[in-house]
């Protein structure tokens, strides 16, 4: 493949991946089945605390870089444009999605949105241009003890979920699913769109 067409997949695989996301994150709101675990963990702290929702985002995403030190991740490209291009991404699905009328439709709008969150989280991280803020955490520990990916990212969306709860956040049964399968689906997407090192010519041969 040419050295172009290999960063255009890779750049392509980036931002396809962050406006999915977003777009999927869209989709599971307007289901009305359950937001994300990271949602309910920020308006429990909102109820609590009556800090902004853009406030609480934010901080919360530096204290998680923060774990990155340990873990020896280093933020890249696609770690600062998934701050940048996810809230936009899902205000764009917000504005194109509307809630469906039966809870068949609903159930399968928030089935489609998970699944599609699963297929964008392999495309940007599969294009190593940096993971996001929560999702280092899932490679770090991958890399750094050899967790399974599929394990470190379910235990840390039910733990913020239990402490979203506990702290009054609202969530329904489409947050306990996402947060028992994102981890499984991420995997395994991770693995088919993984672009690999551009090919070298070995010397002599």
């Amino acid at each position: 493949m040419p050295r172009a067409l290999y960063y255009i997949r890779r750049w392509g695989q980036l931002f396809a991946g962050l406006f999915l996301f977003g777009f999927a994150a869209a989709m599971m709101l307007r289901s009305g089945l359950g937001v994300d675990p990271w949602t309910v963990f920020a308006e429990g702290i909102h109820l609590t605390w009556g800090f902004g929702f853009g406030w609480i985002i934010l901080v919360t995403g530096a204290i998680v870089l923060l774990i990155w030190i340990p873990l020896r991740q280093k933020p890249g490209f696609g770690t600062i444009l998934n701050v940048l291009l996810i809230g936009p991404a899902m205000e764009v699905g917000l504005v194109l999605v509307d809630t469906p009328e039966s809870l068949v439709q609903r159930g399968f709008l928030f089935a489609a949105g998970l699944l599609m969150m699963g297929i964008a989280s392999g495309l940007y991280i599969g294009a190593r241009y940096g993971p996001g803020p929560r999702d280092g955490l899932m490679v770090g520990f991958n890399a750094r003890f050899g967790w399974p990916m599929w394990i470190v990212r379910t235990c840390v969306e039910v733990t913020v979920l239990i402490i979203g709860w506990l702290l009054g956040g609202s969530f329904g049964v489409g947050t306990v699913i996402f947060a028992l399968s994102i981890g499984t689906l991420a995997q395994r997407s991770i693995l088919v769109f993984r672009v690999p090192d551009y090919p070298t010519k070995s010397i002599g041969k």
